[in-house]
C-alpha cells in the first residue's frame, strides 16, 4: 500500500511538471508550486497537504510563503527542516538572478524591475535594512549593495559609509531604498532627516541622491522623488551646498 501511495503521489506531481513544462507558471496554482518546492526538501512524501497549509497559515500569500523564517515555516504541520531549506533557497535564488540581471542596464528604462527586485529582496525582513544603487552618469546600474541593517536614522547611518560606496564603483548618482517591517510604506519623520542627511554628504561630493524608496506591504515601493520629496529636500540643501 505505502510503494503504490508513493507510485500515485510521483504520478501527481509528474503531471504538475508537464503542466509547468508546457504552461509555464500560469499553469499551476500557488499551492500547486509550492507542493512541488516542498517536494525537493522531500521527494518520497506527498507534499499536498503541507502546501495547503502553508498557504493558510500566511493568509492564501505566496509571497508571505517565501519570505517567512525558517521557525514560522516549521510551525506548519508537515514541514520540516528540509522543506523549509527549500523554500528559502529558491527565494535565494530568484533574489540573485533579480539583482544580476539588472547589471548595466539603464536605471530610468528599468525602474520598475528595480522595484521588483527591491520588493523582493526587502519585503518581508524583520529589520529595517538600507541598500543603495548605484549609477554612472548615464545612469546605467553599476552595483546594488546593502548599507546598514537595524534601526535607520541619521545617527545610524554614517554617511562616510554611503560615500565610500559610491566612490568605490565611481558612481555618479545613488538610489536608496530600505524596507518598513510594519509594512507601511509612509516616510517617517526619520526617513526624511536620514535622507536629507545623505542627500547633502553625497551633494558636497558632487554624487546625486535620486532617489529614496520605501519597501513595505504595497505593490509599488513609495519614492521619494514621485511624491515630490526629493525636490522638497534638493530646494533646502541648495543654499548649504552653495554656502
Amino acid at each position: 500500500m505505502g510503494q503504490e501511495a508513493r507510485h500515485k503521489g510521483e504520478g501527481h506531481r509528474q503531471r504538475l511538471r508537464d503542466r509547468f513544462l508546457s504552461h509555464g507558471a500560469d499553469g499551476l496554482t500557488d499551492s500547486d508550486m509550492l507542493e512541488l518546492l516542498l517536494t525537493m526538501g522531500t521527494p518520497r512524501r506527498d507534499c499536498k497537504e503541507p502546501a495547503r497549509a502553508l498557504l493558510a497559515r500566511f493568509d492564501g500569500s505566496l509571497s508571505r510563503v517565501l519570505d517567512a523564517g525558517q521557525a514560522e515555516l516549521e510551525q506548519v504541520a508537515g514541514v520540516g527542516p528540509k522543506n523549509a531549506f527549500a523554500l528559502h533557497f529558491v527565494q535565494a535564488v530568484a533574489r540573485r538572478y533579480l539583482r544580476e540581471r539588472l547589471m548595466g542596464r539603464e536605471y530610468l528604462r528599468s525602474s520598475r524591475e528595480v522595484g521588483d527586485y527591491l520588493i523582493h529582496a526587502l519585503r518581508g525582513l524583520s529589520r529595517e535594512t538600507l541598500v543603495a544603487i548605484l549609477l554612472d552618469a548615464s545612469y546605467g546600474i553599476l552595483a546594488l549593495e546593502e548599507v546598514a541593517v537595524g534601526t535607520l536614522t541619521a545617527a545610524s547611518v554614517h554617511p562616510r559609509e554611503v560615500v565610500a560606496l559610491a566612490m568605490q564603483h565611481r558612481a555618479a548618482a545613488v538610489i536608496l531604498a530600505h524596507n518598513h517591517p510594519s509594512g507601511n510604506t509612509q516616510p517617517s519623520a526619520q526617513d526624511r532627516r536620514l535622507t536629507r542627511h545623505l542627500f547633502l554628504a553625497l551633494a558636497f561630493c558632487e554624487i546625486q541622491l535620486l532617489d529614496h524608496c520605501i519597501i513595505g506591504a504595497d505593490e509599488r515601493p513609495y519614492s521619494f522623488a514621485d511624491h515630490g520629496l526629493m525636490e522638497e529636500i534638493r530646494q533646502a540643501c541648495q543654499p548649504i551646498i552653495q554656502g
